[in-house]
């Protein structure tokens, strides 16, 4: 094995060193990525800044998709890593079974200020797969200690993506995920139909008008498993891996209403959705929809260290923990929970959201990015377009035979011209940071429509 000295002049040569055989390659295997494809043609990237990516040949290529929904803020903002080196040289890490350290203390007070209504209380993550599982661990524990243990049933939607933990893809509808895992997956999960409705809602812009009936397949699933056994049902505000699904007005204020007339908790996934991204500090702010839980990440930190987090009620957090008996409430953790590094980065991009009114500064140019967006109506091969926030996604015909395949080859692209979009299947995703300025929004948009254009 060979030892790589961890000096910064060390670090930087082995970011830049140019790539000279495939055995370099090797010994990695590369998540949610076509390993073989990959190796015999990579595409390397040597640093960030703000709004772009160098890339090993040294081109600049304008981040589209802020790295993979999580660098609102821009790509290497100094406050941000001053606040993490800071950390590195004071405390490295501190245990957080039975221990504690003031970062933590102090990041949970923020987001708790920020939250609406009361969601007060904060357990942290590494990653939204394990806020996800963490959510439903809680929801069995809040049952459970109510003296309701046999709410043991969870609720998800098709075409949600929940993260790769065995409960984020038994709650999760995206069968490519489970397929390789399906003898194992959680028992007692049921799906609700999705929101995707091309026929009635294409190329709407914001939530589309049509389908807040569809969260009635939630009394569907009531009437075959009986309501009193439903522990929670969770959902995407907006979701964002399977190709931006807006819900339609009224859809999640419906699911709501069904929740609390059956005594069923409502969680929202909002990895992508949280910190700024709809226009507003949160999905349930944006809609206006109070869940019970909350699942957040990526945004929170910015993307510069690892971190998830559950947002939960005051009254989910009292009965868990001030009505257990003496003794640990919740069995469940992390290592890395609260991590002082990754408190220290989520200190900082909070404080970096503040300054620069993030939040609001999303919310003012969302309708040029609409704009934007909906300029490539009319490319051949479009069949919708959607948004919401600084959300976009362009939604192509699929190749007879060959889904995806039409997608992935505008997405490489749009890489050889220097952006970096998202592919889905058959979508196009775009989630720039939030301090995209109007020119890189046309620069975007126009590169798409270029590769679009070239492949078909």
């Amino acid at each position: 094995m060979t030892t790589i000295a961890s000096s910064t002049s060390a670090l930087a040569a082995l970011l830049h060193a140019p790539l000279e055989a495939p055995p370099a390659l090797e010994s990695l295997w590369m998540p949610f990525t076509n390993n073989r494809a990959f190796k015999q043609a990579p595409r390397m990237l040597v640093s960030a800044k703000d709004m772009h990516y160098t890339d090993a040949d040294g081109r600049q290529v304008l981040d589209g998709v802020a790295g993979l929904w999580c660098v609102n803020a821009g790509h290497c903002r100094a406050p941000i890593s001053d606040a993490i080196a800071t950390a590195a040289k004071t405390l490295d890490y501190a245990p957080p079974f039975q221990m504690g350290h003031s970062l933590s203390f102090a990041l949970a007070e923020r987001l708790a200020d920020m939250l609406p209504g009361d969601l007060d209380h904060v357990f942290f993550t590494n990653s939204g797969s394990e806020a996800v599982d963490t959510a439903l661990k809680i929801a069995l524990a809040y049952h459970q200690a109510r003296g309701d243990a046999k709410r043991t049933r969870f609720v998800g939607r098709q075409r949600g993506y929940h993260g790769v933990g065995f409960g984020g893809i038994s709650v999760g509808g995206i069968p490519t995920n489970a397929k390789q895992f399906a003898s194992q997956l959680l028992p007692s999960v049921d799906h609700i139909a999705h929101t995707h409705d091309l026929a009635r809602n294409a190329f709407s812009k914001g939530q589309p008008q049509h389908g807040a009936e569809l969260a009635d397949d939630l009394e569907r699933v009531i009437t075959e498993r009986g309501g009193d056994t439903i522990a929670a049902v969770i959902v995407e505000p907006v979701a964002g891996s399977t190709g931006v699904l807006i819900p339609p007005v009224g859809y999640l204020d419906r699911l709501r209403k069904i929740c609390d007339a059956h005594g069923i908790l409502l969680i929202f996934d909002e990895v992508i959705t949280g910190f700024g991204r709809t226009g507003s500090a949160f999905g349930a702010t944006r809609f206006n929809v109070l869940p019970d839980l909350i699942c957040a990440a990526k945004g929170l930190t910015n993307g510069a260290v690892p971190m998830g987090a559950v947002f939960a009620r005051h009254t989910i957090y009292d009965t868990v923990v001030n009505g257990a008996p003496a003794g640990i409430e919740l069995f469940h953790g992390y290592t890395y929970s609260g991590h002082p590094l990754a408190a220290a980065a989520g200190l900082a991009t909070l404080d970096l959201y503040e300054r620069e009114g993030l939040f609001q500064r999303a919310a003012d140019v969302a309708p040029a990015w609409e704009r934007a967006v909906h300029a490539l109506r009319g490319r051949k091969n479009v069949i919708d377009i959607r948004n919401i926030g600084l959300v976009g996604a362009v939604e192509l015909e699929p190749r007879e035979g060959k889904p995806g395949t039409r997608a992935w080859d505008v997405f490489l692209e749009c890489f050889k011209r220097g952006v970096l979009v998202r592919q889905t299947g058959d979508i196009i995703a775009l989630t720039p940071p939030l301090i995209i300025e109007p020119s890189q929004m046309q620069e975007i948009v126009g590169v798409l429509g270029e590769a679009i254009d070239a492949v078909a």
